[in-house]
């Protein structure tokens, strides 16, 4: 009987397959065909996708290569060849130029903060199922002793050790680090792994040198290769850089499971990636960059070292085994660190990691009823395989209160018009012009108007910045935070959330539009809307302008919501500045006051029991008698009179002083600070339900006692 024939259940194409196996075993097509009895042309037409062979001549193939027929016809796997891994390092250039370090790792700084920032971000613009989130799981890990041995000799590190000895000869900075990296090493044995994995995105998909998110990362700089329908974060390609500088060693392997097919697989491409300085290693000149993979036998490419399917093994041993079968990608930071020195315990540089997250990411990790979260984002801590830390999920309630009530609130449909409540979240609509396009658009067009959406919520007691407006786009990564100016005196404290572009949860031109405007308007590190090339290059003229607008109407959009009154800068604000000017009648007096006191600045603030607590700081005029003020503190509601409320201390606090609930100041003084706090028992309302005014008139009665 003979031996069936498996179900099919193709792979790769069968040419391409085939050519593989063939240079992996090396043997020639002339030689296969001498072996199957069929001519060259056959065997050609084969490789070129011509013509497949029958079942018979696929059982024969699967002998001669020493496999068994279901990989022949599957096309899953290459056969059971052995290709020693090994290091591949490229030459120093032809022409002499050097490198002294990866340039594009220098773009930013090589912290821990940084790094969470920029990886998870790019792990964001890939998120495969738009319908779940990206799951991005941080693990540090710490090895001694047998664990540290046995990781190091899967890593070929007796090979690396020559060039790394070289490279930290040099006087340049990168040579420098990688020397106090060494002396650690030798002198500590200790190793600590940085393991970022996520799921729920594309992996590293492409051909192993051509276009595609593969070479991207592993072959190439300043290639964004963002494929995210304009919503990417990202933009220059730099960020990925930041994965090797956390590395004292300059030195991540992958191990990545694609969204779509390479080769006939999905799971468990590997490669590894160095990047050191220019260096002569046993009288050889070196570029500075490596690879660790198997040997390519492409002729194009003899002796590359190209990614492999690595095995269950070989992934335990590289600590690069994932949890789940989601496509997504594994890096392993080799000697992680915190370039800053602000982290250096594996206690601090865990809460490091939290902390960035819950900063950069805490928007992504809302969700509501109108849209899910985009990102679910935790920590662990091993020592030798042993949990040290437990895995910490990141929490952004927890670590943005406020906040994350206020975007929750907006995509649950629970804002208000009004703010009657501490809980509550008032919404508004902020415009943003976007310029058009050098190319596009008449002269003197102004362009496109978006509505971003500008969330308000009072601020939670505990947190340490108050009256912050935290802007983003895309996938709701913070781009930067930014205090409004001019708020009105006595305003209660507050957050604010600025979502623009797709951050909005719409489509539509203008969303696009912004959400281009914007990302062209961001330097490299993403932090801030302002002045760059690429958006004075691409957008006519007036963009700058447009940006500036913008901010302005943030600002002018809290004033409102918080109850806006005219705030003049130089001199404090109106109603204050007006309450000051005093009654200096005629005659005599009129003639020794030529001008009135000024208010040059105020604070106010409300403590838990909701008294508020003010401090004036007055300019005087030159005078020949003192000035005596009597402060009376009111709370401006929304209907009906001010009323009055106690003072529960009154103080002068610096050249004045407090008389029988007035201010009193001294001739000559031209500089003046006095400080209230007001008696909650005579609050009519809670305090930080209403603004409080502060009248400064003139004390009835005249002069100093």
């Amino acid at each position: 009987m003979s031996e069936p024939t498996p179900s099919v259940s193709h792979g790769e194409d069968f040419g391409p397959w085939l050519q593989r196996q063939l240079r992996r075993a090396e043997m020639s097509q002339v030689e296969l065909a001498a072996r199957l009895g069929k001519t060259r042309a056959a065997v050609s037409a084969w490789i070129n996708g011509r013509a497949e062979p029958r079942d018979d001549a696929k059982r024969r193939i699967a002998e001669i290569l020493g496999t068994d027929l279901a990989s022949v016809v599957t096309r899953t796997v290459d056969v059971p060849l052995e290709r020693p891994l090994r290091w591949h390092h490229r030459r120093a250039h032809l022409d002499g130029g050097r490198e002294y370090g990866n340039a594009a790792a220098f773009a930013f700084d090589a912290d821990l903060s940084v790094l969470a920032r920029e990886a998870t971000q790019n792990s964001l613009d890939e998120r495969h199922d738009a319908g779940s989130p990206v799951r991005v799981h941080y693990t540090l890990h710490e090895l001694d002793g047998t664990h540290l041995d046995a990781f190091l000799s899967a890593l070929q590190w007796d090979h690396l050790l020559p060039h790394y000895e070289a490279a930290s000869q040099g006087n340049q900075k990168v040579s420098r680090s990688l020397r106090s990296a060494l002396d650690d090493l030798a002198r500590e044995r200790r190793l600590r792994l940085l393991r970022i994995d996520d799921y729920n995105a594309a992996g590293l998909t492409g051909p192993e040198y051509g276009d595609g998110r593969f070479a991207a990362v592993v072959r190439r700089q300043l290639d964004s290769h963002k494929v995210a329908a304009g919503r990417a974060g990202g933009s220059y390609g730099l960020g990925k850089a930041t994965l090797w500088a956390a590395s004292r060693f300059g030195l991540v392997l992958m191990n990545t499971t694609l969204s779509t097919p390479h080769e006939g697989r999905t799971a468990g491409r590997v490669i590894g990636r160095l990047d050191l300085p220019w260096h002569e290693a046993d009288g050889t000149a070196y570029a500075g960059p490596a690879w660790f993979g198997e040997p390519d036998t492409d002729p194009e490419h003899q002796g590359v070292s190209r990614s492999w399917w690595a095995d269950d093994d070989t992934l335990d041993r590289l600590y690069l085994r994932r949890s789940a079968d989601e496509p997504g990608t594994s890096f392993l930071i080799v000697g992680a660190y915190d370039a800053s020195g602000a982290a250096e315990t594996l206690q601090e540089m865990h809460e490091e990691l939290v902390r960035s997250l819950a900063d950069g990411f805490w928007a992504a990790m809302i969700g509501g009823r109108s849209a899910g979260p985009l990102l679910d984002a935790r920590v662990t801590t091993l020592r030798n395989h042993k949990v040290y830390i437990p895995e910490e999920q990141v929490d952004p309630h927890a670590h943005r209160p406020a906040v994350s009530r206020a975007l929750q609130a907006y995509l649950d449909g629970d804002t208000v018009e009004e703010l009657t409540a501490s809980e509550q979240v008032v919404r508004a609509e902020v415009p943003l012009v976007v310029t058009p396009l050098k190319d596009r658009g008449r002269a003197g067009d102004k362009g496109c108007e978006h509505s971003a959406v500008l969330l308000l919520t009072p601020a939670d007691g505990q947190e340490s910045q108050p009256n912050r407006v935290i802007c983003m786009r895309g996938n709701r990564m913070t781009v930067t935070e930014q205090r409004p100016r001019d708020l009105p005196l006595g305003a209660p404290s507050f957050q604010a959330v600025l979502l623009a572009g797709y951050a909005t949860g719409r489509d539509g031109e203008d969303v696009a539009l912004a959400e281009a405007f914007l990302r062209a308007s961001e330097p490299p590190e993403h932090d801030r809307w302002d002045r760059t090339e690429e958006l004075t290059t691409t957008y006519q003229r007036g963009a700058l302008t447009r940006l500036r607008e913008f901010r302005s109407a943030i600002d002018e959009t809290v004033r409102s919501l918080l109850g806006n009154r005219e705030v003049t800068r130089s001199g404090g604000p109106a109603v204050l500045r007006e309450l000051l000017k005093l009654d200096i009648g005629t005659g005599a007096s009129a003639r020794r006051v030529q001008s009135f006191p000024t208010v040059r600045a105020i604070t106010a603030r409300t403590d838990d029991r909701g008294a508020w607590h003010v401090t004036v700081h007055l300019k005087l005029p030159d005078a020949e008698d003192p000035w005596v003020l009597a402060p009376v503190a009111k709370f401006d509601v929304r209907s009906g009179g001010r009323p009055s409320v106690d003072w529960e201390v009154l103080v002068g606090t610096e050249s004045c002083r407090a008389e029988n609930d007035t201010i009193v100041i001294e001739p000559g003084v031209r500089t003046a600070v006095f400080s209230g706090v007001t008696d909650p028992s005579s609050h009519p309302v809670r305090g930080g339900y209403a603004r409080l005014t502060v009248d400064v008139p003139k004390a009835r009665g005249g002069g100093a006692a």
